[in-house]
């Protein structure tokens, strides 16, 4: 059996706010529940506790305040975190629009030993492991510990990439909650990718730990230690592992995600659509582990089995584990039914059967999906906020950005949807898909044929040809033919009677 142990250096986060906001701290039994102080200019300080929020002062923080606190910590990074040397304790500078620093989140960090307890026979196992959960729930905090058990207990060579000093403190001396793990600081988070490679092929690890892979760029990394033979252990963006199919950023790390086509055979055999969903290449990590709670974690032990099942709509059983209060770890298999598939949209022939009634669009063209929601008379509304909606739909380009609101949508569970783009054709490809409204592949193979059938008759010598009325997604299909075949298009008329013109170039030089 094994117990927590904990420990805060809370009186190191304490000596560095002003004397007027330590002394409501001091006499509190509570201490250890202590989450945050938050610090705005011109409200009044405050303690965030596990269960309750405090005032600590009947006065508004001034300036001097702000400016006696950040006299005290380390110099901030560009992610606008400080620390304070050789503790664990983060500090978040708020800046107004000139750079001055007008808001400060003080937040306690702790070292928790026994957090692994529930997942060591993985960690001794020698197999990547990547640690998904929401913000708070303890990924960096087991992070840390599976460094010191690698490192002091299975004497493993570790080095830790520590982009923003969250696993191993502030300073240049590692707190000692990581044990005999070497850490590598990253100069600032857009480097961490090349801090990653750097380790390996600098310092001779047989273990990596990252704390929050989240670009393509890291993830490529990732991918590389881990063909290098390297265990890696590393937190990531999502809740699930569903999460990771569905976030075109990330679905690498779980072996990335394909379309593929099918012939009449092999479809019929596997009793699927033509054109469905597979796994592109090996996971990098072998095992996932989601942290549901600190005492309960759903664990797939074969990622690569798990990813084909759910893509083949399966049912998927990840194992339950939790610790009881006497430290006792209880393991229990639970057999789930299929869940709808979280897909990187659009992807016609294999989006999941749940259909999404309230949409909240992210960075994606609101006007066009109201118009695209008309034309297709789908029962959709468009809501205001991620907690009305039953998904969000997004683009490519702001998922990777990773703004808060998307973030705050992922912590609550809420599907994202991830467009290419925010174009009327990929808009519409997604509501027809997730409503089922597919054209059928005759229909579309009979519009490419016609659109073929042009370029030859206008090489043998018509001027120009019109097509037949399309939706976008076909259009922009035929569009793509007439460039191969170095001839004009143009798309007329309105919907649902828009359709395609071909023509030769030395014809339009005198006009269309």
């Amino acid at each position: 059996m094994a117990h927590k142990q904990i420990t805060d250096d809370l009186d190191a986060l304490l000596q560095a706010l002003p004397s007027h906001f330590q002394q409501p701290l001091h006499g509190r039994e509570d201490r250890s529940e202590l989450l945050e102080v938050i610090l705005d200019l011109g409200r009044r300080a405050e303690a965030r506790f596990l269960h309750e929020e405090v005032y600590l002062h009947h006065g508004e923080v001034s300036q001097e305040d702000i400016d006696f606190v950040v006299d005290r910590i380390s110099t901030f990074g560009d992610d606008n975190r400080a620390g304070i040397e050789r503790t664990l304790h983060r500090i978040s500078a708020i800046r107004n629009r000139s750079g001055q620093i007008v808001g400060l989140t003080c937040r306690v960090g702790r070292a928790v030993f026994g957090t692994i307890s529930i997942i060591r026979d993985l960690v001794e196992s020698g197999k990547s492991i990547l640690l998904l959960g929401r913000p708070g729930v303890g990924k960096t905090t087991m992070l840390r510990e599976v460094a010191r058990v690698l490192a002091d207990d299975m004497r493993k060579r570790v080095v830790i990439v520590d982009t923003s000093n969250e696993i191993a403190g502030d300073g240049n001396i590692p707190h000692p909650a990581i044990g005999r793990a070497r850490r590598m600081q990253v100069p600032t988070p857009a480097l961490q990718h090349s801090v990653m490679i750097e380790a390996v092929e600098n310092h001779m690890p047989e273990v990596i730990i990252i704390d929050e892979i989240g670009t393509e760029l890291e993830a490529a990394a990732a991918r590389t230690i881990a063909e290098r033979g390297v265990q890696l252990v590393a937190t990531a963006h999502g809740n699930t592992l569903q999460n990771l199919i569905m976030n075109p950023t990330l679905s690498d790390l779980i072996g990335g995600i394909q379309s593929v086509t099918l012939g009449d055979e092999e479809a019929r055999r596997r009793g699927t659509q033509k054109s469905i969903l597979e796994r592109k290449a090996p996971p990098t990590f072998d095992i996932v582990v989601e942290i549901q709670s600190w005492e309960r974690v759903a664990i797939h032990p074969d990622v690569e089995t798990t990813i084909d099942a759910i893509l083949r709509r399966r049912p998927v059983s990840p194992e339950q584990r939790w610790m009881d209060e006497e430290g006792e770890v209880h393991k229990e298999l639970k057999t789930l039914s299929p869940a709808p598939r979280p897909v990187l949209a659009p992807a016609p022939a294999s989006l999941p059967s749940t259909r999404f009634s309230r949409i909240y669009p992210f960075g994606v063209n609101r006007s066009r999906l109201e118009d695209a929601v008309r034309k297709l008379k789908l029962p959709v509304t468009l809501v205001n906020s991620f907690t009305e909606a039953e998904v969000v739909l997004t683009t490519k380009t702001y998922y990777r950005k990773r703004p808060q609101a998307l973030r705050a949508a992922e912590a609550e569970g809420v599907p994202i949807f991830v467009l290419r783009r925010s174009s009327v054709s990929q808009i519409e490809q997604y509501l027809m898909s997730i409503f089922g409204l597919e054209k059928p592949a005759g229909t579309i193979n009979v519009a490419i044929k016609e659109a073929q059938d042009a370029v030859d008759r206008i090489s043998a010598g018509e001027a120009d040809i019109e097509l037949s009325p399309q939706s976008s997604f076909i259009r922009r299909l035929q569009h793509q033919i007439a460039e191969r075949s170095n001839l004009l298009s143009r798309s007329k008329g309105n919907e649902p009677t828009r359709r395609v013109r071909f023509m030769r170039p030395s014809d339009y030089s005198n006009g269309p």
